[in-house]
């Protein structure tokens, strides 16, 4: 799995994120560690890296990845919000860039145990770290028909949401919904055919929305989008890789709006043909880069 696993945007996240010996860089979403891999050989001999994942099985693919690179990468089963206080906890102050990767692991989407896919009969968990209380299917059986079409809303942008919803309320009264496959069927058998999307599965947007709940994806990125400025050097850059329009908002705002940041990337960087040829998962990667500025512009007087 390691081995066809592809890392999104890489040429252009070094290129943005600059690297250099001597540095201290810190990577949110450690994945299989491909990012984390050609950071460090950009900032040979002397530069750092800080890894966090919460992914245990991914974690361990990535302690195996970068094992050449000795005590230069520090890896840690945490989350990325525990930025700060990992920090503190190895005696660093700040760091001279920091990449977020949003997306899933090839590890996740083809390992086939947590329901990433709509692979059929897998469990749908969900959780990123299995030490969450929470999986989807608890989410499934427990949130009111309501809370159910929020979720599918707000958090997978899914036009029918109380359709699907009201459905799925239906159908746990005679049986819990447990596996990929169930929801997928049922999702499609309760949306109109005349709705369903041309080039996706009608389920796409349910199957994400779940995940960002299970997981808190979008707490979690607003969290982290205030943390890490003031743990910037000046010139440090934050470089975050976004794969659907909520997480890309909420990053092209942070960085329009915080004056301790200057915005890197008017437009967001895409994948190019080339990389979409090898890897199709990439069509949706937009990367996003802004740079901590030495002195933020003075605020403006308020006049009466």
């Amino acid at each position: 799995m390691a081995a066809t696993h592809q890392s999104v945007l890489l040429a252009e996240v070094v290129a943005w994120l600059a690297p250099v010996s001597g540095g201290i860089y810190a990577d949110g979403n450690l994945g299989l560690g491909g990012h984390a891999a050609a950071i460090l050989e950009r900032s040979s001999p002397s530069g750092r890296l800080i890894g966090f994942d919460w992914d245990e099985e991914a974690l361990a693919v990535a302690r195996r990845n970068l094992a050449d690179f000795g005590e230069r990468a520090v890896l840690l089963r945490r989350n990325f919000i525990e930025l700060e206080v990992s920090l503190a906890e190895l005696a660093i102050t700040q760091i001279d860039g920091m990449l977020l990767d949003l997306g899933l692991s090839s590890l996740q989407l083809d390992g086939g145990s947590r329901g990433f896919s709509f692979r059929g009969g897998e469990p749908l968990d969900m959780r990123m770290d299995l030490r969450g209380p929470q999986t989807a299917a608890d989410l499934l059986r427990e949130l009111s028909a309501e809370e159910l079409a929020d979720i599918f809303f707000y958090y997978g942008e899914e036009r029918q949401a109380r359709r699907i919803a009201g459905r799925i309320v239906e159908r746990r009264r005679q049986a819990p919904i447990t596996t990929t496959e169930e929801l997928a069927e049922l999702v499609a058998a309760a949306v109109p055919r005349r709705f369903h999307p041309r080039n996706i599965h009608v389920a796409t947007k349910v199957f994400q929305a779940l995940r960002i709940a299970v997981n808190h994806e979008l707490e979690n990125l607003e969290s982290i989008l205030a943390m890490v400025p003031p743990l910037l050097a000046p010139g440090g850059r934050f470089c975050v890789i976004s794969f659907h329009s909520l997480e890309d908002r909420l990053v092209k705002r942070a960085f329009r709006s915080d004056p301790r940041l200057r915005n890197l990337t008017t437009k967001s960087v895409v994948p190019g043909e080339e990389e979409l040829r090898r890897n199709p998962r990439a069509r949706s990667a937009r990367l996003r880069v802004a740079e901590k500025v030495a002195q933020p512009p003075p605020a403006l007087e308020r006049r009466e």
